[in-house]
């Protein structure tokens, strides 16, 4: 790995007052890895960033939106192994730069800014072919990582977990990290998923791509319904429940991603979805640098 993941502990939110009716819950802080190559991006960029170290052109290429955790980690990586990096933007060129861009920017990423309908295009062969031909041969990261390869690095998060859980949580984008933690799970471990987008109805064969895997897991478990109007949306009352966590559990949340997950959690906790006796666990998938977006004193912390 590029970054030391000893910094990855695993913290009882029982023990902090969870109201955990006879269940264990607790969370794997991955987002403490590294401030800005956090969470699961660190585990889903690791093989392509080998594969371009050990390229000729050493260079990677890859894909996201102005406000792009995975945009903003995988800038950061790049700058610290050597390697040129390119990013294709979701839409047109702004006036003025968000968080994210800036710091992409200043880590030495070369930025495009890609039309919707060109940005539709990032999994058409002759659109990358295209790309290569004016790049070079360089190392293609799809959005996200998602590609076998980022879900291979992703099954890495279990070398952070210590402990034995009956359920594994983690908050979905664009499924590769549930299909990592799928592929090194044990047999009696259940992964639940929390897609934060509306209306992802390509679940199945998403694992079924990123896992090889023809038939679907019965070991994954997928709960919609949490996504809070869908991608990047938010409301008051998802941003009192980030500020809630902070005050009692000292957990810091990322609107996008890990408090839809752990306010999903809380409220199956509540609703007994979990059986007496469960362990579990949540991932912090990290991404707290998208909180820069929000107004000032929006959060407490």
């Amino acid at each position: 790995m590029l970054f030391d993941i000893s910094p990855a502990v695993t913290e009882n939110l029982t023990d902090k007052g969870f109201p955990a009716k006879e269940r264990q819950v607790s969370v794997l802080r991955l987002d403490k890895i590294h401030p800005v190559v956090s969470g699961n991006k660190l585990f889903k960029i690791h093989y392509f960033l080998l594969e371009a170290q050990q390229s000729q052109h050493k260079t990677i290429l890859t894909f996201g939106g102005a406000y792009s955790n995975h945009l903003a980690a995988t800038a950061h990586a790049c700058s610290l192994a050597g390697l040129t990096c390119i990013g294709m933007v979701r839409g047109e060129e702004p006036a003025s730069f968000s968080h994210t861009l800036r710091q992409c920017r200043d880590e030495g990423m070369r930025l495009r800014f890609l039309s919707r309908e060109e940005y539709d295009r990032k999994e058409d062969p002759v659109f990358l072919e295209a790309l290569r031909r004016e790049y070079g041969d360089c190392t293609i990261v799809p959005e996200g990582g998602y590609h076998p390869l980022g879900a291979k690095g992703a099954a890495g998060i279990h070398q952070c977990i210590h402990d034995e859980y009956t359920h594994i949580c983690t908050a979905m984008g664009t499924a590769t990290t549930a299909a990592g933690l799928l592929l090194g799970a044990s047999p009696l471990q259940k992964i639940l998923v929390v897609p934060v987008l509306k209306g992802m109805h390509d679940f199945n064969e998403r694992i079924r791509y990123l896992t090889g895997n023809a038939t679907p897991s019965a070991g994954l478990e997928w709960i919609d319904g949490y996504h809070f109007g869908g991608y990047a949306k938010k409301n008051d009352e998802l941003l009192r429940f980030m500020n809630q966590a902070w005050k009692q559990y000292q957990l810091p949340l990322d609107f996008v991603y890990s408090a839809k997950l752990f306010y999903a959690v809380t409220d199956l906790v509540q609703q007994n979805y979990f059986p007496a006796g469960s362990r579990i666990l949540c991932v912090h998938t990290g991404g707290l640098q998208g909180n820069e977006s929000l107004p000032p004193n929006t959060l407490t912390y």
